[in-house]
Order: C-alpha cells, then sequence, then structure tokens
C-alpha cells in the first residue's frame, strides 16, 4: 500500500515514556484469572517516534550499536526490535499510525531482568502513536493493545499484568490488579519500609521456552480440574482431585494460593500490618520456588540471604528462571542490609527501590 502524501504530521516527532514495574506479589496468577500486586519502578523507558514519507520502520536505541530496519510486514525475528515493530505494526492496525517511522530508545530499565522493559516499550510507542494521532484510546485499550503484540506478534503468552501496571501505575504506590476483570486500585506502601529491587545477575528471556512450558501446564491444569480460571480453585478440590498429574496438580496449587496471597497482602497493606505482608511474601517464593518451579538456585540463596539479613519479605519477581528479587526492608536497616547482601552475592546488583509516595 503507498504512503498517503506528505503532509505537516511527517513532520512531527512525539515522545512518550513508560516506568518499569516490579511485582510485589502475585506470579503467573495474571492468566489465569487471579489478582496481582505491581508497582512502578523510577528506572524508566522514552522513546520519539517521527513519521516518514514511506512505510520503512527504522528502529534504533542507545544500548544496541546498529539499527533496525524492518517493515509492517515482517514476522518477528527474536532480536531486540521485535517489541518496537510489534508495537508499530498495532499502532497501524488501531489507525494511529498512517506511514513507516523512525524510532529512538532510550531505556534505564535492566533487560532480562523482570522488570517489564519489553512491556515498557510497546507500550510506549503506542502512547506516543496515540499522541502522534490526537486518539482518544483509553490506557487501558493501549495495556489490551501492548499484550496483543506480547501473545500474537511476539509469541510470549502472557497475562496482562505487565502492560497495565507500565500503562496506569503510579510512582510510590502498588496498584491491585484483578487481571480477570481489569478493575484496580491504588494501595499505599509503608511509610516504615522499602521495597529494594535487586538483579539476581542471571539474564533470562520469556521467549525461550520454560514461560511457555508454564502457560501450557496451567492450560492442562485448566482441563484437569473443569475450570478456566485456575486462580479461582478451591484448595481442597486440588488436592482431592484424583487423576492428575502431580505437576500439573501443583501448577494449579501454586496459582490458587498466589492468588489468595496477593488478596490477603492487599488487606494486610490497607491495615497497616506490614509483618503480615513480608509473610506473605515469603510463602509466596516457596510457592514459586516449589510449586511452580520457576526458581534458580542462585536466586533462591539470594531470598534466603535477603532474608537472613533483615528482609521482613522477599521473592522472586517477574517471569522466572532469572532476573530480580524484591525484598520488603525496615528504612533505617536498608543500607546496612543492601551492603550486607551484595557484599555476599558480588553478582548481584541493585536496581532501584519503592517506598511510600
Amino acid at each position: 500500500m503507498p504512503p498517503p502524501p506528505r503532509c505537516a504530521l511527517f513532520d512531527m516527532k512525539v515522545a512518550a515514556t513508560s516506568p518499569g514495574r516490579v511485582n510485589l506479589i502475585g506470579e503467573h496468577t495474571d492468566y489465569n484469572g487471579g489478582m496481582v500486586l505491581p508497582a512502578a519502578l523510577s528506572v524508566s523507558l522514552t522513546a520519539t517516534l517521527e513519521p516518514r514519507g514511506d512505510n520503512r520502520l527504522i528502529i534504533s536505541a542507545d544500548s544496541f550499536d546498529s539499527q533496525a530496519e524492518r517493515s509492517f510486514d515482517d514476522p518477528a525475528q527474536g532480536d531486540w526490535a521485535d517489541p518496537a515493530v510489534g508495537a508499530l505494526i498495532e499502532a497501524r492496525r488501531l489507525g494511529l499510525l498512517a506511514v513507516g517511522a523512525n524510532v529512538h530508545i532510550c531505556s534505564s530499565i535492566p533487560h532480562g531482568a523482570g522488570l517489564s522493559s519489553s512491556a515498557a516499550l510497546i507500550v510506549t510507542l503506542l502512547k506516543a502513536a496515540r499522541e502522534l494521532a490526537r486518539s482518544d484510546l483509553s490506557d487501558v485499550s493501549i495495556a489490551l493493545a501492548a499484550r496483543r503484540v506480547e501473545n500474537d506478534y511476539i509469541g510470549v503468552p502472557c497475562g496482562i499484568m505487565d502492560q497495565m501496571a507500565v500503562a496506569l501505575a503510579v510512582p510510590g504506590q502498588a496498584m491491585a490488579l484483578d487481571t480477570k476483570t481489569l478493575e484496580h486500585r491504588l494501595v499505599a506502601l509503608p511509610a516504615s519500609h522499602t521495597m529494594v529491587v535487586i538483579h539476581s545477575g542471571v539474564t533470562r528471556n520469556l521467549n525461550e521456552g520454560r514461560y511457555a512450558v508454564r502457560k501450557d501446564e496451567c492450560d492442562q491444569a485448566r482441563t484437569a480440574f473443569g475450570q478456566y480460571d485456575i486462580c479461582l480453585l478451591d484448595s481442597a478440590a486440588i488436592e482431592a482431585a484424583q487423576d492428575v498429574d502431580e505437576i500439573i496438580r501443583r501448577r494449579a496449587r501454586h496459582c490458587a494460593s498466589e492468588h489468595r496471597r496477593v488478596l490477603a497482602a492487599v488487606a494486610a497493606l490497607e491495615a497497616g500490618d506490614t509483618a503480615a505482608f513480608g509473610a506473605l511474601m515469603n510463602a509466596s517464593h516457596i510457592s514459586m520456588r516449589d510449586d511452580f518451579e520457576m526458581s534458580l538456585p542462585a536466586i533462591d540463596a539470594l531470598v534466603a540471604d535477603a532474608q537472613t539479613l533483615g528482609a521482613i519479605g522477599a521473592r522472586l519477581t517477574g517471569g522466572g528462571f532469572g532476573g530480580c528479587i524484591v525484598a520488603c526492608v525496615e528504612l533505617k536497616q536498608r543500607d546496612r542490609w543492601l551492603a550486607e547482601l551484595l557484599k555476599a552475592h558480588p553478582q548481584a546488583r541493585f536496581v532501584d527501590q519503592i517506598s511510600a509516595s
């Protein structure tokens, strides 16, 4: 399809910024009908979008030496530019972008850390395209479109949490999100503690296969238990079911118990019971480690030492198999705790922290 005639719109350049996100509790519940509790980080991604007079997509980034040159007809190629290309294709499908574009990306979100760098890029470009088109498309619609890019273009069978958190979360507060209904509300974080994000030193990519395996196992649990939203299964029913593969039973057990932990965690924060919130974080990690089997020995050791050194709660965060942990640490103990933890784990590094706004 030939591009439309050149007009003043082609001379516009717009920029948009989105934060990374950390999930405080609620892992692999967002595609199983459950609750999640993410929060926006201060690390962020900014992208500029400039229309072209043709249909070429030229993508560059501060973190890569070479630029990617694609078209709207190109399939995903398994490289760093795929989220941007997918976002631009989706923007065109939504009527937000009629021509090709030059894109430049600048990000402080660590790649492969479980902090939604891919979702931040997709949401950012969709928001930039919305501004360019002077559209009134809602942030929730942007989040849903970003999920389509992840699912249909990149091939990651993720849920909606990352996109909703990146598109709507407010710094300094958590967002309690019902991923089945998309109802959400902001939840204040404790003033006495901070949520510290530490990269384990182990990177991972969600499109490498292990995430998809867990998604397939959850699909098998749907069939085995006759319930689509396996997060809503009763725990007694999970344990009592006959002729269910034990791996599938464990996956369902994690999803259902994690959903209930999120509900309890939201209640604990709203009641000012930080100790209960920390205990739920610890229980969440055990479930991810044992029932969902998404952790790694290096991450288990980092979590254990974070707890031993004084964090009231610590857990793996993100899709698993690498990336970051998040720990709830008393503010006055934070510096000592962090120094001792990084000394014990020299491969780990501080990424960010979230405190009450």
